[in-house]
C-alpha cells in the first residue's frame, strides 16, 4: 500500500466518527479524559474507548502511561499531519 493510501484510510478512520474528530481536535494542549468528558459532552466510557483508538493508531498519545488516575493525553505529529490534510478536504 502506498504511502498516499494510507493518508487516505486514515481520514476515513477519523471522519468515520464525529467522537475521533472532535476528541482529536481537543487535544491540541494535554488534556485528561474527565477534560475531554466535560468539553465534549459525551459519556466516560465513549471518551476512554476513543481515546484508546487514537493511541493505539499513533494520533494520540498518554504523556504519563503509569499512573492510574488523572493520564494526559495529547495529539502526536501523525495526529496533527492528519487532522491537516483533513482541513484541506473543506
Amino acid at each position: 500500500m502506498k504511502k498516499r493510501d494510507v493518508i487516505w484510510e486514515d481520514i476515513s478512520y477519523i471522519l468515520s466518527s464525529k467522537h475521533r474528530k472532535n476528541i482529536l481536535k481537543l487535544l491540541g494542549d494535554p488534556k485528561t479524559p474527565t477534560q475531554l468528558k466535560s468539553e465534549t459532552g459525551l459519556h466516560f466510557n465513549s471518551v476512554s474507548r476513543t481515546l484508546n483508538e487514537l493511541v493505539k493508531k499513533g494520533f494520540a498519545e498518554c504523556l504519563n502511561p503509569k499512573q492510574k488516575l488523572t493520564r494526559f493525553y495529547r495529539i502526536t505529529n501523525k495526529g496533527k499531519k492528519l487532522l491537516e490534510e483533513i482541513g484541506k478536504l473543506k
